[in-house]
């Protein structure tokens, strides 16, 4: 059983352990709904479901259960809850705020990702639906050949990574300059309630189980976007299809000063060019250069070769790649990644045409578009950066800033930052800077931490065992745990001071506390509709 001393963050409700006897026959009720191979009481599946990326329960749920179709989920659900038992929805487990990890011994983690399939593509509605724990590979995959997307199409782990989560969590990155988050391509769910009714929303046709669209009355399906699976549990999920862009086009920038960065970013997401847009600080740019292996470069190359159309042009934009090597911005610089996409050529040149123009107004560099032509030719890769570069832990915050105030609360982090440095460096802790925008108008800033640690048995189970067999290793490290925890609290309450907005709050970010009473009133009448005896996820979203 996992006992890592230095394991941040863990809840700290009571464990309330249940009788054997009693999990034993909801183990028994649980088998006989989705198979003897689908429910779990060992520890070493227990104690992986009753973790994230960053923390673990102070005691492992008491079983975990695969359910294969909404029926199973539905029957599963009802039977913990008349057992007196409470249920913590996991789709790909990617989450760093305890959005899943379960509040009690006395629950039931439902692991979501039997519930994989891609259920319906009708492209003549331009929809599709897909099982909360499909993956954002597999539909893209599946939606590829038909020269079809999902306006926004999949987080960085999308591996992984599933709709579910990402509707629940709140995500960002592949089409979110353009499209927003997972919540903003959504048209219709299916959801389980706490004592296993089922709940779908949207328009749904004449036989009431076809969605086509989101808005019919008030947007009942908007309620479920981000809730972080505390009102309800995500089973099938209706997305907008677009017709896949025929055109796309790379260009990165290099900035000597954050406030030129600031200052082209902002400009860049108020015209709307680009759908996806990210930034890095100069730490960033090291870790993630240092991070990248040969094998990589050369899987890389070669999907750079196949995303050009044809094999000359492919190999011409490889050699780029290739020659460019991990040398192409200088060592102290801010830099600036843009992918424009779009249905004609001249289109897209237009846009990096405007983004040329507003990196030039803000004394930027053009420098090789490496990272973002690889991003696009391998956009769903192994998730390796889950650990640092030498084998550290790693773990992100973030808020969600608004353009015209994300220069200042980044200068903000960074001073909170500068206050701790000493404190920082003597236990090995660094840090580092994402950004990335959403729609026109807020920017993704998102410290990162590494710091010398033993890691999790989810490390484990994710990162590549060649490549983790590569790095070094680290005993339990509770005192530099206990520094990086210490300054994200600092951060926490920064958030909350300049009022940004977070994606996947889970327990993490004070989100009841940034509400006003009539808000808190609301969401907590909802809670008490859905889920009266508090066994959907709770806790999160501090309800």
């Amino acid at each position: 059983m996992q006992t890592n001393s230095s394991q941040t963050g863990a809840a700290t409700v009571p464990a309330d352990i249940p009788d054997a006897d009693l999990v034993t026959a909801l183990a028994a009720r649980l088998a006989a709904i989705v198979g003897d191979g689908h429910v779990h009481r060992d520890d070493s599946h227990r104690d992986l479901f009753s973790q994230d990326i960053y923390a673990a329960a102070p005691a492992p749920a008491a079983l975990v259960a695969a359910p294969a179709t909404t029926q199973e989920l539905s029957a599963v659900v009802k039977a913990a809850h008349e057992a007196g038992f409470a249920c913590a929805p996991r789709g790909g487990g990617m989450s760093y705020t305890k959005g899943y990890i379960p509040a009690s011994a006395r629950s039931v983690v439902l692991d979501l990702s039997r519930m994989d399939k891609v259920l319906d593509i009708r492209a003549d509605d331009m929809v599709v639906t897909v099982q909360a724990g499909c993956t954002w590979n597999t539909l893209y995959e599946a939606l590829a050949p038909l020269g079809l997307r999902t306006p926004f199409w999949g987080a960085l782990s999308g591996l992984v990574s599933t709709i579910g989560g990402g509707l629940s969590q709140g995500n960002a990155f592949f089409g979110a300059g353009h499209h927003g988050t997972t919540g903003e391509s959504v048209v219709a769910l299916s959801l389980v309630l706490a004592d296993g009714r089922i709940l779908r929303t949207g328009a749904r046709g004449s036989d009431g189980d076809s969605p086509f669209y989101r808005f019919y009355g008030p947007d009942v399906t908007g309620l479920f976007a981000g809730d972080c699976g505390a009102l309800a549990i995500k089973a099938e999920v209706t997305l907008r299809l677009i017709r896949a862009p025929k055109h796309e086009a790379y260009v990165s920038f290099s900035f000597k000063a954050d406030t030129d960065m600031f200052a082209a970013m902002t400009e860049m997401t108020r015209a709307g060019i680009a759908c996806e847009l990210c930034g890095f600080d100069p730490r960033l740019t090291r870790i993630r250069l240092k991070r990248a292996s040969l094998s990589a470069d050369l899987g890389a190359l070669k999907n750079v070769v196949g995303k050009q159309g044809s094999f000359l042009k492919g190999m011409k934009e490889a050699a780029k790649v290739a020659l460019a090597g991990r040398n192409f911005i200088d060592d102290g610089d801010f830099a600036l990644h843009i992918v424009c996409e779009g249905r004609s050529a001249a289109g897209v040149a237009d846009d990096v045409a405007e983004a040329r123009r507003i990196a030039a107004r803000y004394h930027g560099e053009e420098v090789e578009n490496t990272i973002p032509k690889v991003m696009r030719a391998q956009p769903f890769v192994a998730l390796n950066s889950m650990v640092g570069p030498n084998g550290e832990r790693w773990v992100p915050i973030h808020c969600l800033a608004p353009l015209s105030r994300a220069h200042a609360i980044f200068k903000a982090i960074e001073a909170a930052f500068d206050d701790m440095r000493a404190e920082l460096d003597a236990h090995g802790v660094e840090n580092a800077f994402l950004f990335s925008s959403l729609s026109t108008n807020a920017l993704v800033i998102e410290p990162t931490f590494y710091w010398p640690d033993a890691m999790m048995p989810i490390h484990h189970a994710y990162v590549e065992k060649p490549h983790m067999a590569k790095l070094p290793s680290y005993p339990p490290n509770a005192a530099a745990a206990a520094v990086v925890e210490k300054a994200r609290q600092r951060l926490l309450a920064l958030f909350l001071r300049e009022g940004v907005g977070h994606l996947q709050v889970g327990r993490t970010y004070p989100y009841l506390e940034s509400r006003d009473a009539a808000s808190v009133d609301l969401l907590r009448g909802i809670k008490q509709v859905l889920d009266p005896e508090r066994r959907v996820n709770p806790g999160v979203l501090g309800l």
